[in-house]
């Protein structure tokens, strides 16, 4: 449950808008809910966290997935699956005719949120090969749909680094970066090498035999020699995504908190001091 929903039912009862015993149908599955014998819901999870919780696609049928979506959209600003392959989808658009579908990123959703960016900060991506893009466009529609706004840079890899150092502004500017890349995995440590900002580094499955489906581009971003690289797990754009977000949330609470800490000792400046005529 989104705090504004909650926010805004409490205030109804107060008004006498609405009555204590329908506004407790309302919350009777605040914590979670059953839905069929499945799955159980976590309505809770946006006051905990900040977000929603998400929908894995492998692993469930169809008419699963139509279920757990129906439950959480009336709670929710936006529900989101992911790896939903376009077979899948088509299923799921019989039944749910309002369902949206991001085909690189492999995401169908349904969002009340307008495209504009609903809170402060850039999340911007930058992937490595073409062949990395279903990971970056994950990591980029998962940030969109949390309401921040992104900034994509495809196709930059090291083997012809001219292409990233010429983009170089990109990183400069950025408040958070991702980096996706699968066979060595060495762009990561290079915008690291040039950003005064946290990188998120995504190793990709992407590769020749000897990248062992990801492990070597994990290896390499794990010991990148360049401070600052966090790595979140193979073909993760999602958990990057999220991460990224969390972290330009912390960063806007900490503004906040100094700006009101900054408030109060203004407020006792200028409160006028007792003298004697």
């Amino acid at each position: 449950m989104e705090p504004e929903i909650l926010q805004k039912l409490l205030e109804s009862v107060a008004a006498g808008d609405i009555s204590p015993i329908a506004a407790l149908d309302k919350l009777k599955h605040f914590d979670f809910e059953q839905v069929g014998d499945f799955a159980k819901i976590d309505h809770h999870r946006t006051l905990r966290t900040g977000f929603p919780e998400v929908i894995w696609g492998p692993g469930k049928t169809p008419d699963q997935i139509v279920e757990i979506i129906e439950a959480m959209r009336g709670r929710n600003s936006a529900v989101m699956a992911t790896r939903i392959e376009p077979e899948v989808f088509e299923q799921l658009q019989q039944k749910i005719p309002d369902l949206c579908y991001y085909q690189k990123a492999r995401i169908c959703a349904i969002s009340a949120n307008s495209p504009t960016p609903q809170h402060p900060g850039t999340v911007t991506i930058i992937s490595a090969g073409t062949a990395d893009l279903a990971v970056a466009e994950e990591a980029a529609v998962t940030a969109e749909l949390c309401g921040f706004q992104v900034r994509r840079l495809w196709d930059v890899g090291v083997a012809g680094i001219h292409r990233l150092l010429s983009n170089r502004h990109v990183i400069v500017g950025a408040d958070v970066l991702i980096a996706v890349a699968g066979m060595e995995g060495a762009l990561a440590s290079v915008v690291a090498g040039l950003a005064d900002c946290p990188v998120i580094a995504v190793p990709t499955s992407v590769g020749y035999g000897a990248s062992f489906g990801g492990i070597a581009p994990l290896l390499t971003m794990l010991n990148s020699c360049a401070a600052g690289v966090g790595v979140v797990n193979i073909d993760n754009g999602f958990g990057a995504a999220i991460l990224a977000c969390q972290i330009l949330r912390s960063a806007g609470k900490v503004k906040r908190r100094g700006e009101g800490e900054k408030g109060r000792e203004g407020e006792e400046l200028e409160t006028p001091s007792l003298s004697s005529d």
